[in-house]
């Protein structure tokens, strides 16, 4: 695939977009404004900032009652992209006035937004996970690779510039492999490098949410390296340009108060919102429910918490190393003043900032049943998958050393004594036998067997 650096792609699109407008503008008659919100559908933890919060009408509902009060007529013009790079040439260009998108996006939004003097905000946060598990590399499921240092001098799927490609590039540096020269990069969409795996073309495949979950799921991949492993936190957020928040700044509000009603209807109805995006994106719902539902890999909270924002002034090195972004000010790139006035007051928004991810239970979604249940323990889930193994929609493990939620039945298990433990990842698996003598990996039939 040619390799065309993301900053060239980003300023030639954004000079054929300056020449159709821009977009939040009122129309003719000076009351009917359009917003512009661009989105990725299928990267699911940017659902209350996009798809649930589109099937929901939250952000139209507070548009209308901001046009009661200020006699504006507001239409919201959704687009949906498949990642954060398109939504930065857009916006910079003033055709997006609203877009989320990952952490590695995110930085490269800012930076080029300053470059071409449009500057951008970053305004919440919509799913995160403290380790880095929303990211995570694949393999075929027949290949020999059990480890990413297997991956010297092979091909490598990724988005160039995406926050899966940087956990790829950190990951291959810890394992003592130049990122640059040490494997074949190849630069492709999500679905091109799905395809690529399938084919052999690709030896591994970076990716972020929801691409590992439902390769995985499909049984077309198996977990390689689990983004957790780097222990860095990995988030998407929402960004909108500087000169639309300073012009229209109720309707930035307006948006955010939007994302805060997605994000408590997703944590009170977990189960619902996983289908309702599985509707509107065509994904499995079971995929969705992994990353989305209780416990998920992401977390759902639009706080702009200091361990997440010091984590995305840690990546700014790692963007300028692979000359994908100049200089970056992150202090005044975040921007949490309009969320501040979604929340309401000072008090709320400070509790919600303090507030951290529930821990991963092990959960079990049989057909025919609107709920999950709960387990205690992998070994009671996998006792009662057993005894309902014909009725096993979906069962859901978290990986009993980075805490990152995975398929039971795309795990890697491991019988510690009495206890069995499941793994996204067979080097998770060696990590900890190593420190656990006697330990042993199990096949899930062998698993299920064992569960007593």
């Amino acid at each position: 695939m040619q390799r065309t650096t993301l900053p060239s792609a980003l300023a030639a699109g954004a000079l054929l977009l300056s020449l159709t407008g821009c977009g939040g503008d009122a129309d003719a008659d000076g009351k009917t404004v359009t917003v512009t919100v661009g989105y990725q559908s299928k990267t699911i933890n940017t659902v209350t900032a996009g798809t649930l919060l589109r099937s929901l009408g939250a952000f139209e509902h507070e548009l209308r009652a901001l046009g009661r009060r200020d006699g504006h007529t507001y239409k919201v013009k959704w687009e949906d992209y498949a990642t954060g790079a398109p939504i930065t040439a857009q916006m910079v260009a003033g055709k997006v006035d609203i877009g989320s998108m990952g952490d590695f996006p995110l930085l490269i939004n800012s930076g080029r937004g300053t470059q071409l003097n449009a500057p951008t905000r970053l305004v919440s946060v919509t799913g995160y996970n403290l380790r880095g598990g929303l990211n995570t590399v694949l393999t075929a499921p027949g290949s020999s690779l059990r480890a990413l240092s297997g991956l010297r001098g092979k091909n490598v799927s990724t988005s160039v510039g995406s926050a899966a490609d940087g956990t790829l590039v950190r990951a291959l540096q810890r394992a003592g492999i130049d990122p640059e020269s040490g494997v074949h990069k190849l630069n492709q969409q999500p679905a091109v490098g799905a395809s690529a795996l399938e084919a052999g073309s690709a030896d591994a495949l970076s990716q972020f949410v929801a691409w590992p979950g439902l390769l995985a799921f499909q049984g077309k991949a198996r977990a390689l390296y689990d983004g957790a492993r780097l222990n860095l936190p990995t988030f998407h957020g929402v960004a909108t340009r500087k000169a639309f928040a300073d012009e229209r700044p109720a309707v930035v509000q307006a948006f955010l108060a939007a994302q805060l009603d997605a994000t408590r209807h997703l944590r009170a109805h977990p189960l619902d919102a996983a289908r309702k995006v599985a509707t509107a994106t065509g994904l499995p719902p079971e995929v969705v429910y992994l990353y989305n539902g209780t416990g998920g890999i992401a977390t759902f909270d639009p706080t702009l918490k200091p361990r997440l924002t010091a984590a995305l002034k840690k990546d700014v090195p790692v963007l300028r190393d692979a000359k994908l972004v100049g200089p970056v000010d992150v202090s005044s790139f975040v921007d949490d003043r309009y969320l501040k006035r979604a929340y309401g007051s000072a008090d709320a928004y400070a509790k919600a900032l303090r507030a951290t991810p529930p821990a991963s239970p092990n959960q079990l979604w049989l057909k025919g049943e609107n709920r999950l249940r709960t387990f205690a323990t992998p070994t009671e889930l996998l006792r009662f998958a057993r005894s309902h193994r014909d009725r096993v929609r979906a069962a859901y493990v978290p990986d009993a050393a980075t805490g990152t939620r995975w398929f039971a039945d795309r795990a890697v298990w491991v019988r510690d004594g009495h206890e069995l433990r499941a793994f996204v990842t067979p080097d998770n698996a060696r990590t900890w036998i190593a420190d656990h003598p006697g330990a042993r990996t199990l096949s899930y039939p062998a698993a299920l067997a064992a569960a007593r």
